[in-house]
């Protein structure tokens, strides 16, 4: 099991990650907290990580925070939540967050989210509530943290629709939210982080 990385961040399109390790390059899933956090193409990046491994693909997702890595394990272990919908969950909101929608039962921000239902969402409350009984839940749980400074690309907009859709969005909600940020001189994570604060408010 693969349990962190440290090295140099090589590559960062949403949602996938390169990693050069000693000469090595892994490639890392990871949702949008972690992408909010991360720096620069080429400064050196550290990870917690989870190993997936199935009969056709071994895959690596990565987190800044264990907090979030720990969310994403009780994600899976949840009867009809799989690895990709767990990510796109913490792409929508922190785990802080996502704590204080099941403590408090709070099943309509929940399935604003890509790939969660009512039904989904009920079960989510319902089977992670003791889960998380013990989380520490900050004030303010939720609000957006500082961001760490824009990936240069050549059209941020479209980078943007482009990462809502690997996310989980329809091609035409994700058009539809990045259109609703006001855009103008802002990075593809900024947008991408304004038109997932609008769903999930």
């Amino acid at each position: 099991m693969i349990g962190f990385l440290r090295g140099l961040l090589r590559e960062k399109q949403p949602p996938g990650l390169l990693i050069e390790v000693q000469g090595v390059g892994y490639e890392v899933e990871a949702p949008m907290t972690t992408f909010y956090d991360l720096p620069a193409v080429g400064e050196p990046v550290s990870l917690f990580t989870h190993l997936a491994v199935r009969e056709d693909a071994h895959t690596l997702y990565g987190f800044t925070k264990q907090s979030d890595r720990r969310l994403f394990r009780t994600l899976i272990k949840v009867n009809g939540v799989g690895a990709k919908l767990a990510l796109t969950i913490l792409s929508g909101m922190d785990a802080a967050h996502f704590a204080a929608c099941v403590q408090n039962g709070d099943t309509a921000s929940l399935v604003k989210l890509p790939g969660v239902g009512k039904k989904t969402a009920e079960r989510l409350v319902v089977e992670m509530r003791d889960r998380l009984a013990d989380w520490d839940i900050p004030s303010g749980a939720g609000q957006a943290a500082g961001l760490s400074a824009a990936t240069d690309v050549a059209n941020p907009v479209e980078e943007a629709v482009s990462a809502l859709i690997a996310l989980g969005y329809k091609p035409q909600d994700a058009s539809r939210m990045v259109r609703g940020v006001g855009s103008k001189d802002l990075g593809t994570e900024e947008i991408i982080r304004a038109a997932l604060q609008a769903t999930v408010q």
